[in-house]
């Protein structure tokens, strides 16, 4: 199932073992190279540190929020050695500006949608000001049509030259 990103911020971490909230889920932390929520920093209730839910300790994503085993599996960021790397980069996906290869912009990341069995983003929706959203409108753009991501920007295919290519490619076996 998707969920858009703010189905699954400021949210609760809940515990099976206790039947209650060990925390708030604040922010998602996202891999990069290949747009995987990798886990999220949760603000502790008990300590009130911010700590890091890593995604394979969660159980299931519901209503109520993030459902985890027990409170045990929030870690502190220096203890996640293998996602190191990923939490460095600090990678934020809302903000990024959108524009496809031949260099039309499409505005900037307004949200996204995660789905929840595997945790890859699944949809980015792109939005432009005020001023230029009267004659476009927002976009939504699957993951495949993703080329690359910078620091700056996310690239897109032209989505004139792939249906381009489409028909050139169906047209010799119709004659």
């Amino acid at each position: 199932m998707l969920k858009l990103s703010n189905a699954l911020l400021n949210t609760q971490v809940m515990s099976l073992r206790t039947g209650g909230s060990v925390g708030t889920a604040t922010t998602m932390i996202i891999n990069p190279n290949n747009l995987k929520v990798e886990g999220w920093y949760v603000l502790d209730r008990f300590s009130g540190k911010k700590m890091v839910l890593v995604s394979a300790e969660v159980r299931d994503i519901a209503a109520q929020g993030i459902i985890i085993n027990d409170h045990e599996v929030l870690a502190e960021t220096e203890e996640l050695v293998r996602l190191k790397s990923v939490l460095n980069i600090g990678f934020e996906l809302i903000g990024k500006q959108v524009i496809s290869q031949s260099g039309k912009k499409y505005g900037k990341v307004i949200d996204f949608a995660v789905e929840t069995e595997s945790l890859l983003v699944k949809k980015v929706y792109a939005g432009q000001s005020i001023i230029k959203s009267l004659s476009g409108g927002n976009v939504s753009i699957d993951r495949t049509q993703i080329v690359e991501i910078t620091n700056n920007r996310i690239i897109i295919e032209d989505a004139l030259e792939k249906a381009g290519e489409t028909v050139a490619a169906t047209s010799p076996a119709n004659s």
